[in-house]
């Protein structure tokens, strides 16, 4: 007879707004403000507090455009050293309870509590942790708590910010069916209106579809997807894990001939690569293009530099460049992507002057 499955005890923790909190923390003048940080001249919004989100302010946003709908908004300017230090205490506090810890960004990161439980429940630690974070940082963090890891990022975003959510195994593939299918973490906006053309609206939806129907249409990921849709996710916590690149690609429903439209859509590619290298506290040196044909025909195009990639600007400039011998095809473009590599930390000499993007819950 085998012996049951293994329920794991997975909490993902998640600063809130976590760039624009250390700033009011560390300046009162600040606290109940609408604060953005970033640049106001041609940059983007990295982290908006709170009080901005209720004017319309995310992160992502130029700051022009933030800045109209929001007129007393703040503009600060960031300190990612200090951001850092904040991040390596709120991981000392982690270890205290698992050697198990998988750090995303400097802001959150997956802990496998399953075999350092003691005698206590997971949502207890949980909540621990959340104490202790406040205690000696003076900020808050959400959590989420379930039996994966898919489920307790989701869980996490509930009741943001200061929140606690539980998911329990019974209750996961309800759950799941529950959500707009924008909601679900490794769905993007372009899958995401993929599926949407086939009438796949919710979580429930996505369950209907079968396993051939999902991997004919979206490939190796049709399994991840039909997955999630059960609530099923057997990834691992992986700590320590090393980085080597950061990317992002984008698949178009009609191939692309306009070098112009092509340009553009480089844009949205170079705001989510920047984005996770701020979040990761990650600089890169060599950037590479990658192009897919409408035969398929695939290449790629690299540049390095003898310094870190200045901006997001400066790496989607590069980016274009790169593209611009090799986009004429009589086939189209499919797929365009960005890769930065050649990977080191981030200094505060190499910090972008034009801030990247800081998704920020």
């Amino acid at each position: 007879m085998s012996e049951p499955e293994r329920i794991r005890r997975i909490v993902h923790v998640d600063m809130d707004a976590f760039f624009a909190s250390v700033e009011q923390r560390d300046n009162p003048d600040l606290r109940g403000q609408p604060v953005a940080v970033g640049g106001i001249q041609r940059g983007v919004v990295a982290a908006a507090s709170y009080e901005a989100r209720r004017f319309g302010v995310r992160s992502a946003m130029p700051s022009m455009r933030a800045k109209r709908l929001c007129p007393d908004l703040i503009f600060v300017k960031p300190r990612f050293e200090v951001y850092k230090s904040v991040s390596q205490q709120i991981r000392a506090i982690f270890a205290d309870y698992t050697p198990l810890i998988e750090p995303l960004s400097l802001d959150e990161a997956y802990l496998d509590l399953t075999d350092y439980l003691d005698g206590r429940t997971a949502t207890r630690i949980a909540q621990e942790i959340r104490a202790r974070i406040r205690e000696v940082t003076g900020l808050t963090a959400s959590a989420g708590v379930s039996y994966n890891k898919f489920l307790a990022k989701l869980a996490s975003d509930q009741r943001k910010p200061d929140g606690l959510f539980v998911i329990p195994p019974e209750a996961g593939a309800e759950f799941v069916q529950s959500l707009p299918i924008g909601r679900f973490h490794g769905v993007g906006p372009a899958t995401a209106a993929r599926m949407e053309s086939h009438g796949i609206l919710t979580g429930a939806d996505l369950a209907r579809q079968s396993l051939e129907f999902l991997t004919a249409r979206f490939g190796k990921s049709g399994t991840y997807y039909w997955n999630i849709a059960r609530g099923i996710d057997t990834r691992e916590v992986k700590p320590d894990r090393i980085r080597k690149s950061i990317g992002a690609e984008n698949t178009f429903f009609d191939d692309l001939r306009d070098i112009g439209a092509a340009h553009a859509e480089l844009a949205p590619l170079a705001d989510k690569v920047w984005r996770h290298a701020v979040a990761s506290g990650k600089a890169g040196r060599t950037v590479t293009l990658k192009v897919k044909y409408g035969d398929f025909r695939q290449m790629t195009r690299a540049k390095s530099l003898p310094r870190p990639v200045a901006s997001r600007d400066e790496m989607l400039e590069i980016a274009r460049e790169l593209l611009e011998p090799v986009f004429a095809d009589p086939h189209g473009v499919r797929l365009l992507g960005i890769t930065l590599s050649a990977l080191e930390a981030a200094g505060a000499e190499t910090a972008p002057r034009q801030l990247g993007l800081f998704d920020q819950a």
